[in-house]
């Protein structure tokens, strides 16, 4: 990463000051600089910066307002904000943020940096930051590294990012921490039995496939990631208008996450056993493309009749979730933008969390609470369940009622998960609608942070 460096040798130190402190902290300053500020009428609210001179005129300080609530954005504006250079940190991060200060303040600064430049170069360079002394170096790379392969791929247009880029994508990944991968291609998901993931994919020109990749111990504890790899969805022959699909290259966006939280897990030496397992598809509109009221029987077993060919998402999960329930993992998460209704009930920014475990559930929730990387848990609520009935098979795919969309989602996904696996479901964006410090307008790995520190609390 560029913008976290070893080099010191001339970096101008950052003064991070929050409202209350600020006059205190002002008279340590010499008094030149003092009347600069004064001057200048700075005030230290959050996010507003000075840069300060010295006797000669030349850069020698920058003042910059925090907020002490949420550490990984504190300095996250500054790589784009400050004049291309190097700057280290000219305070006690641990006794301004805590005990993992230093390390949030880097990783934010590495996600402030990140540009997604495939088709335009940046303007300029980010400005560099010297290693806080007491970050943990490992961690903080395996999270901006994953974090950033998630926003790319996010980002790539669907041109460049169909089911067999992102199959390319999760091999580069596997060869990268020498995982075992297998991809299933076209007619071959059928001898292999996953019906649903075939029958969503066939009307692409550019063949469905299931990426399962497999890393560390056998014998360790188990952790299956399922992501939506729906590379664009043009709701299929129930086809989206045109407002609804411009944005649907992101629909995959559930599985770079997964992706990016799988390169995040095995670079950080995780001890557990990890699979992801990721149905790549397109849902087309062609001669081939499976229609209103089919019926298709899934790898579990369940008949499932189309209510909504829109209803894709849920379709090639159901299949790979059923696969992931045959291993009995330790806890199986799943990550889909699966839902308008999780957006209208919660906005981009809070995912809704589901869960058929409640312990898993709170940690999750207590962990995005300490990582300001945010979800919302919502119920499955058992008497909605009926809203899925089919007249003619075991479950409907959608609802015909306007009701709780991303609750009868989450419980047709529960149908296809043993009961007694512990089992998060998490229903996301994956993308940022305007921009913000440290979160670039587009592609967006919403709750890989929180998800690293439940499982890295759990698995160590």
């Amino acid at each position: 990463m560029t913008a976290l460096t070893d080099d010191t040798e001339g970096a101008i130190p950052i003064a991070a000051v929050t409202a209350d402190g600020f006059s205190a902290w002002a008279e340590t300053l010499p008094a030149a600089q003092r009347r600069w500020l004064e001057s200048t009428k700075y005030e230290a609210k959050p996010g507003r910066t000075a840069l300060v001179p010295d006797e000669t005129g030349r850069l020698a300080l920058i003042v910059h307002g925090v907020d002490r609530a949420e550490p990984v954005w504190a300095l996250a504006a500054l790589p784009a904000d400050l004049p291309p250079g190097l700057y280290r940190l000219g305070f006690d991060p641990e006794k301004l943020f805590g005990p993992h200060g230093a390390s949030q303040l880097a990783l934010g600064w590495a996600l402030g940096a990140y540009r997604y430049d495939r088709y335009r170069r940046s303007e300029r360079a980010p400005a560099s930051l010297a290693w806080p002394a007491t970050a943990d170096r490992k961690t903080v790379t395996a999270l901006a590294d994953g974090i950033a392969l998630a926003r790319d791929l996010i980002n790539t247009p669907t041109e460049e990012m169909g089911p067999q880029h992102l199959a390319e994508a999760a091999t580069a990944l596997a060869g990268r921490h020498e995982a075992e991968i297998d991809v299933t291609v076209g007619d071959a998901l059928l001898e292999r039995n996953y019906p649903m993931i075939h029958a969503v994919g066939r009307a692409s020109s550019r063949a469905p496939r299931l990426i399962d990749l497999r890393w560390g111990d056998p014998a360790a504890p188990r952790l299956t990631l399922v992501g939506k790899g729906v590379c664009f969805d043009s709701g299929g022959l129930d086809l989206k208008p045109a407002s609804a699909m411009k944005l649907m290259k992101k629909d995959m966006g559930g599985s770079a996450t997964v992706l990016g939280l799988a390169h995040a897990i095995m670079a950080s030496g995780l001890k557990l056993r990890l699979r992801v397992l990721v149905p790549a598809v397109e849902n087309a509109v062609s001669g081939s493309a499976f229609r209103p009221l089919d019926v298709f029987r899934t790898r579990k077993g369940l008949t499932v009749e189309i209510g909504n060919t829109d209803a894709e998402g849920r379709l090639v999960l159901c299949d790979a979730l059923a696969e992931a329930s045959s291993e009995s993992p330790a806890l199986l998460i799943d990550m889909a933008t699966l839902t308008g209704a999780a957006r209208t009930a919660l906005g981009p920014d809070l995912p809704a969390l589901f869960a058929n475990n409640d312990a898993a559930a709170i940690a999750l929730v207590a962990a995005g609470q300490e990582e300001a990387d945010p979800l919302w848990r919502m119920p499955l609520w058992k008497p909605y369940r009926k809203l899925l009935d089919s007249k003619v098979a075991d479950i409907n795919n959608a609802s015909d009622s306007p009701f709780a969309g991303a609750i009868t989602a989450a419980l047709y996904l529960q149908e296809f998960v043993e009961p007694e696996i512990p089992w998060i479901h998490i229903d996301t964006f994956a993308w940022n609608p305007t921009a913000r410090p440290g979160r670039p307008e587009g592609g967006e790995a919403l709750a890989l942070r929180a998800l690293y520190r439940m499982l890295r609390q759990r698995f160590g």
